[in-house]
């Protein structure tokens, strides 16, 4: 069981991001994982610097821990050649400690640019496909070229690829995203602890890791847990149809007004018990994940960090699925 630490990368500014890797590495955190947005989920939020950059900035800093993107969508705010590279240069950087999270994206991320973010499903599918093919050929080296439905690539080489190529997950939360984890990833990547995902991951062929995000917000009492997570992280109640389709952070405001703060405490293991923590981890491994990322969504990430370290770091890598009679 590798367990991760989530980089709240729109709660937080980059130095102070870069600053919260060097304690999570000190504090026996098998990797970090950020999300590679452009905007917030909320205003109130206040942050969302370039994921790229500030991972640059983590491996020059840190010798062990890996480094993740949670997650990059390749096909729209990018083009997956700029991806491509961008990988395989934080590859080299971090000396194989870079795992590629990629996804279909949302709306909030990916319309910025002007290009429209398809409205349907199967469409996104499509061009995360493609996408993937592209970053595979790019990294088979020389010169390549490619022609798609959505996208292109002409005459384009990746001078610099590691020996390792980084390990492609994939995120994933019905059957058509689970082939596509299974078809052209090395992995899988998901915010729900549905058992049906991983099922249908292994069904498709699906061999690699299971990485899963776990709510969760520290903070000497329940309440005042609770209330920060309200406060900055209440979107994430919404579910991934909503997260996906609204356009700005006023729109995630505006959907959220009715979060209470009980629908809170049904999703995040609230407070300062650690049997809540890893009785809301245990969901996640019976479901089939073996690579839990905490996301801790309270008002203190140093005293976050050290509850980890004292309290949870033992008790999750002891965690087994209960089928297995653990």
């Amino acid at each position: 069981m590798d367990i991760g630490y989530k980089l709240a990368a729109e709660a937080f500014g980059p130095a102070e991001l870069v600053r919260q890797a060097v304690l999570a590495e000190q504090a026996g955190f098998d990797f970090v994982e950020m999300s590679d947005h452009f905007h917030p989920w909320l205003d109130n939020q206040g942050h969302s610097p370039f994921a790229w950059t500030v991972l640059g900035s983590i491996a020059a800093k840190t010798s062990r821990i890996g480094l993740a993107t949670g997650v990059t969508c390749p096909a729209v705010r990018y083009h997956p050649a700029v991806i491509a590279q961008a990988a395989a240069t934080l590859a080299l950087l971090s000396e194989g400690r870079f795992v590629l999270g990629v996804g279909s994206g949302e709306r909030l991320n990916e319309h910025v640019v002007g290009h429209g973010f398809p409205d349907a499903v199967s469409t996104r599918h499509e061009m995360l496909r493609e996408a993937l093919e592209i970053i595979r050929l790019l990294w088979s080296g020389g010169y390549q070229s490619y022609e798609g439905k959505h996208l292109r690539l002409e005459d384009a080489r990746v001078f610099d690829l590691p020996e390792q190529l980084p390990l492609i997950a994939v995120a994933a939360s019905g059957q058509a995203s689970t082939r596509i984890a299974a078809e052209l990833g090395d992995g899988l990547f998901a915010t729900e602890d549905k058992p049906e995902i991983v099922r249908d991951y292994r069904a498709a062929g699906g061999r690699g890791p299971c990485y899963a995000e776990v709510p969760m917000a520290w903070a000497p009492d329940e309440h005042t847990a609770a209330q920060a997570a309200l406060e900055t992280s209440r979107w994430a109640v919404t579910g991934w149809k909503v997260m996906s389709e609204l356009p700005n952070p006023v729109n995630f405001d505006a959907a959220t007004t009715t979060v209470r703060e009980q629908d809170i405490l049904e999703k995040f293991a609230c407070g300062p018990d650690p049997s809540r923590y890893t009785d809301r981890a245990q969901c996640f491994v019976d479901a089939g994940f073996d690579r839990l990322v905490m996301q801790n969504a309270g008002p203190d990430p140093d005293g976050f960090i050290d509850f980890y370290q004292r309290e949870l770091d033992g008790p999750l890598r002891r965690l087994r699925p209960k089928a297995a009679g653990n």
